[in-house]
C-alpha cells in the first residue's frame, strides 16, 4: 500500500489491528475459498498464456497483448492474492518487514501493468476498427512483441525508481498487523494523475469511441445485406461481424476491469483527506485484485477460440505432433 499525507513521526496512529472474531468453521470456510479462488486465478490465466503461445492461429498482435494481460493476473493469483488473503482473514500482518516490502512492490507493479496492459488493448481495439488498412499494414506480432516487452521494462524501472526516490525501507512503516509504504506528496500525485486520471480516461474514451464505431459497422453490415448477396460481401461481412464481435467481448473485459479497479483508485485519492479504515482498503483491493480471476471467466464465456484450445489442453491433445496448427478458430 502506497500512502501520503500522513504524521510520519507516528504513522501507527492511523491502524490498528482488530482481533479475529469469527468461528474456527468459518475460519477454516475463509481459507479453502481463498485456495479455490487463488486456483481459479492461476489455472484460468494459463491456460490463456498455453492458448496464446501454443496455437499458431492466435499469434496475432492483439493476442499478444491479451497474452501480456493474461501474464500479469496470473502473477497476481500466484503472488498477490494469497498473501492479500491471508492478511485479511488474520485481519493483521502476520510477515516480517521484508515480505512487506516485496509485497508492496509486486503489488503495485502487477497492477500497475494490468492497468497499461487494458490501455493498450483499447488502443490497439481503436486503431484496429477506426484504421483497418493502416492498422493491417503497421502493426505485426513482432511490433507488438516489442510493445508489450517496452511496456514490462518501462514499469519495472520507473517503480524501482519509484522505491529509491522513496528511500528503501526509510519510509517502510511495520506498525503492529499492518504493513505500507509512505510516498512522497511529488510520486503520490504522479501516481495519481497516471494511473487514475489519465489512464482510466484514456481507456473509457477509447472505449466509448470503439462502441461508436462498432455501431457504425452494425449498420453497414446491413446496408451490405440488402444490396448486395455475393460472396465478396459475405465475407465481408462476416469479416466486419468478427471484428464488432472482438470489440464488444473486450468492452466487457474493459467495463469488468473498471468495475474491479475503480473503488480502490478513489479511495487511494482520497485517503490523504478522508479517515483511512484498513478493512474498507483491504475489501477494495481485494476487488481490484479479483479481477485476475474473472478475465479468464470473461474469455471462456465470450471467446469460443478459448473453449476450443481449453479442450485441447485437458484432454492432452495438445502434445500430439503438429498440435499447435491445429484449427481454434
Amino acid at each position: 500500500m502506497n500512502f501520503t499525507g500522513m504524521n510520519k513521526t507516528d504513522p501507527c496512529l492511523f491502524f490498528r489491528c482488530p482481533e479475529r472474531s469469527v468461528s474456527t468453521a468459518v475460519y477454516v470456510l475463509l481459507y479453502v475459498s481463498a485456495a479455490a479462488v487463488v486456483l481459479l486465478t492461476v489455472c484460468g490465466n494459463l491456460l490463456i498464456i498455453i492458448s496464446v503461445c501454443h496455437f499458431k492461429q492466435l499469434h496475432t498482435p492483439t493476442n499478444m497483448l491479451i497474452l501480456s494481460l493474461a501474464v500479469s493476473d496470473f502473477l497476481v493469483g500466484l503472488l498477490v492474492i494469497p498473501i492479500a488473503i491471508i492478511w485479511m482473514v488474520e485481519t493483521c500482518w502476520i510477515f516480517n518487514v521484508i515480505f512487506c516490502f516485496c509485497f508492496i512492490y509486486i503489488s503495485s507493479f502487477l497492477t500497475a501493468t494490468s492497468i497499461f496492459n487494458v490501455a493498450l488493448i483499447a488502443v490497439d481495439r481503436y486503431v484496429a476498427l477506426s484504421n483497418p488498412f493502416l492498422y493491417t499494414k503497421s502493426v505485426s506480432v513482432n511490433t507488438m512483441c516489442l510493445v508489450v516487452v517496452s511496456n514490462w521494462v518501462l514499469l519495472l524501472l520507473y517503480h524501482i525508481a519509484m522505491q529509491y526516490f522513496n528511500g528503501y525501507y526509510t519510509n517502510l512503516v511495520l506498525c503492529p498487523g499492518t504493513c505500507f509504504l509512505v510516498i512522497d506528496k511529488v510520486w503520490y500525485l504522479f501516481e495519481v494523475l497516471l494511473k487514475f486520471f489519465f489512464l482510466f480516461t484514456v481507456i473509457s474514451v477509447l472505449y466509448f469511441l470503439v462502441f461508436a464505431i462498432a455501431r457504425k459497422h452494425a449498420s453497414a453490415i446491413r446496408d451490405l445485406n440488402i444490396k448486395t448477396k455475393t460472396r465478396t460481401s459475405r465475407n465481408t461481412t462476416d469479416s466486419m461481424k468478427s471484428e464488432r464481435k472482438a470489440a464488444k467481448a473486450l468492452g466487457i473485459l474493459v467495463f469488468v476491469f473498471l468495475a474491479c479497479m475503480f473503488p480502490c483508485s478513489v479511495y487511494t485519492v482520497l485517503v490523504s483527506v478522508i479517515p483511512f479504515e484498513i478493512g474498507t482498503f483491504q475489501i477494495l483491493a481485494m476487488l481490484a485484485y479479483l479481477n485476475s480471476t474473472i478475465n479468464p471467466v470473461i474469455y471462456a464465456l465470450f471467446h469460443p477460440w478459448f473453449r476450443r484450445c481449453v479442450k485441447v489442453t485437458v484432454t492432452f491433445q495438445i502434445f500430439n505432433t503438429s498440435s499447435s496448427l491445429i484449427n481454434v478458430l
